[in-house]
């Protein structure tokens, strides 16, 4: 899928409402060093206006607006992990070697589950002052 050319450079669009997609939103937060990464929800405007409305409608599946690709599921993962470099970088290369089907294979199990594994809240997550500039609406 080609990029939205309309978006900065890597979007993370997830479930707003997932415990899971915030606590990977918090992880990443902490880690993103240089603030490579911003954050739109799927539930949100930004995800109805660059999204398709299959994507949007998904929410078991997590898209990744890099610039030049749309990523989604594990492949988006991957590209997360490299985005924030260091040791993170080779746990995605590590990652990336397990074949495309069985990583995804693996997403999906977990993306199947995760309300009941991690919950789910009643309303999309609300940045704190310091991580608004991060966020898209």
């Amino acid at each position: 899928m080609t990029m939205n050319e309309d978006l900065p450079e890597n979007v993370l669009f997830f479930d707003g409402v997932c415990g899971l997609c915030n606590r990977t939103v918090d992880f990443l937060l902490r880690r993103d060093r240089n603030q490579r990464i911003l954050f739109a929800p799927l539930q949100g405007e930004t995800a109805r206006r660059a999204l398709s409305p299959q994507d949007v409608t998904d929410l078991n599946t997590i898209v990744l607006q890099t610039p030049q690709v749309l990523y989604k599921r594990s492949a988006a993962v991957v590209r997360l992990l490299w985005l924030l470099g260091g040791g993170w970088s080779f746990c995605g290369t590590l990652l990336w070697l397990i074949p495309w089907p069985l990583r995804d294979l693996g997403y999906r199990l977990v993306a199947s589950s995760r309300y009941s594994l991690f919950g789910k809240k009643e309303t999309c997550r609300i940045p704190t002052a310091e991580e608004r500039s991060r966020f898209l609406p």
